[in-house]
């Protein structure tokens, strides 16, 4: 199976849904993908719109509510782009504002939010339809409307093609949230997020039940000795679950274009990094690694979802490198072009050292001068116009970015900036804050982008 992608450029799709305050369009089609933006239940008029507001907040719940305006919006969003919110959507995300863990929890390892997200799956099933998609759900620290207790965007294929879900493979354990482990559209395979649990773990046993917990046996270090790393026990683990449902989707690894990897602190960085380099010792795919997320299994402290070819795509992947930007500091490309997509690596302004670049923040001496915000995400945009170059493309073809903020104290200069590089067709987007400091020390932002590539 192929994809028939036009060479035409990437077009706003805007619906007649409330219009956003923030310079992003709704949703962007790229020949027959459309990349639709974070939605959120506002009116962005007077905050949280009037119809998913409780009048009484005994006898409605609020996260049901939010979530039925986020998805007939998505409905309406889909329908402009001649896309159909019950099969089409390929890949989903969920972000889920919450205030646990502490920054304190996640330095120890702790990313469990305690947060119940049953209101909003009962919700998303009356408008999807088997087989899901690829899912990944997280909690963050905090969204762009004030009462939003969720946020969704998500990537959707229109084509002749009919999606395929694949159940985990005997012996990789079955989430429980009705996605599909593996979901393939064409000569793509999407991997859901996966997390290191078998979705059992000591729940139900008597000695465990002051603090159970979900992960698999394979994923644990023994406490009682001085051996062993548990972020790379879990990294471990879970890219072998993934291997392994690849394996079942008529994929591979091997065939990996780009992951998403979520982790509980920065310090898991390393560790992460050691496993993934032991996994792709050579042409690794492109990936962003974003700190302080909430993972919906006690013990967790990283999720996985990959984006990958199927084995008998005739599609290339192509590796892209520039010296007209910083080598990338950790293990992966500066981008993956497959087709008509260039999936770029994450995104800071930062050196190949993974350092914070020259003149990012304000001078200690001069505290009242420069704008940290503007100042990095120009740098920023520097060196992802030199990628989108190199992979035959231009910056005004980025068409998806999620931008993760620390505090979210220079979102307006930053996003400022950001709208000067796109006078025409805006990227769809979606922001949030995740809390604390970014695995680069000084970094206020973190891009996730990708970029449509003409004929």
């Amino acid at each position: 199976m192929t994809d028939t992608i036009s060479d035409m450029a990437p077009q706003s799709i805007w619906p007649d849904i409330p219009e956003p305050l923030m310079p992003y369009s709704p949703a962007v089609k790229a020949g027959n993908w459309v990349f639709v933006s974070g939605q959120l239940a506002s009116d962005f008029k007077t905050g949280i719109a009037p119809e998913a507001r409780a009048a009484n907040p005994n006898l409605a719940d609020e996260q049901a509510l939010q979530s039925r305006f986020v998805m007939e919006t998505l409905k309406r969003t889909l329908n402009a782009a001649g896309a159909d919110i019950a099969k089409d959507i390929v890949r989903i995300w969920q972000w889920f504002p919450w205030d646990r863990p502490s920054l304190e929890q996640f330095a120890d390892g702790d990313c469990w939010p305690g947060l119940i997200i049953s209101p909003y799956l009962e919700t998303r099933n009356d408008f999807i339809f088997e087989p899901r998609p690829a899912s990944t759900a997280v909690s963050i620290r905090a969204l762009p409307v004030r009462k939003a207790r969720i946020e969704v965007d998500l990537i959707a294929i229109a084509d002749d093609s009919e999606p395929e879900g694949f159940a985990a493979p005997e012996g990789v354990p079955m989430p429980l949230a009705g996605y599909s482990p593996a979901l393939r559209r064409g000569d793509w395979v999407f991997l859901a997020g996966e997390v290191p649990t078998d979705w059992v773990g000591d729940y139900g046993e008597a000695r465990n039940m002051g603090m159970p917990s979900a992960l698999a046996k394979e994923a644990r270090v023994n406490p009682h000795v001085w051996y062993g790393s548990p972020i790379e026990a879990q990294t471990e683990y879970t890219l072998s679950k993934q291997a392994r449902i690849a394996e079942a989707a008529g994929s591979s690894l091997e065939r990996a274009v780009k992951a998403d990897v979520y982790i509980g602190d920065p310090s898991d960085y390393a560790g992460m990094d050691r496993v993934w380099k032991r996994w792709f010792p050579d042409n690794p795919p492109a990936r962003c690694v974003i700190p302080y997320m909430g993972l919906g299994t006690r013990g967790s402290r990283i999720e996985i979802a990959f984006t990958l070819l199927a084995n008998d795509s005739k599609l290339e992947i192509e590796t892209i490198e520039t010296s007209d930007a910083p080598e990338p500091w950790s293990h992966e490309p500066q981008a993956v072009k497959v087709g008509n997509f260039l999936f770029l690596s994450q995104q800071m302004a930062c050196d190949s050292r993974g350092v914070l670049a020259d003149g990012m923040l304000r001078h200690p001496e001069f505290p009242w001068y420069g704008l940290p915000g503007q100042a990095q995400m120009r740098y920023m945009l520097q060196n992802v116009a030199a990628i989108c170059e190199a992979g035959g493309t231009r910056l005004e073809n980025v068409v998806r970015r999620a931008c993760f903020h620390d505090e979210g104290d220079h979102f307006a200069d930053s996003i400022e900036e950001w709208a000067k590089h796109f006078p025409g067709v805006k990227p769809a987007s979606t922001t949030m804050k995740v809390g604390g400091p970014l695995v680069v020390p000084g970094a206020n932002a973190l891009l996730d982008l990708i970029a449509y590539v003409p004929d």
